[in-house]
């Protein structure tokens, strides 16, 4: 993703721009922002399964270790005939 030093260069860029005083308040406002949101994420899930329980929840469909990212978790790419 980023490396060192585009992190440093980033940071820089912050400080310069918010000023050392205002960072601890703006991570404040960002953390508050996030939690937020999750909880505000996990009120529509409770509100949506409330008002239709004859639908199932949505499936996660997790990767299992040693899967490539094209294989399903059934095995198997997908190309090819479906063996019986």
């Amino acid at each position: 993703m980023f490396g060192l030093s585009e992190l440093a260069i980033l940071l820089i860029v912050v400080l310069v721009f918010f000023g050392a005083k205002k960072l601890p308040e703006l991570a404040r406002n960002v953390g508050k922002a996030a939690r937020i949101l999750k909880s505000e994420t996990k009120a529509m899930k409770t509100e949506a399964a409330a008002a239709d329980p004859q639908q199932p929840a949505p499936r996660i469909i997790r990767a299992q270790p040693g899967n490539s990212a094209g294989e399903r978790p059934g095995g198997g790419t997908g190309s090819g005939p479906a063996r019986t």
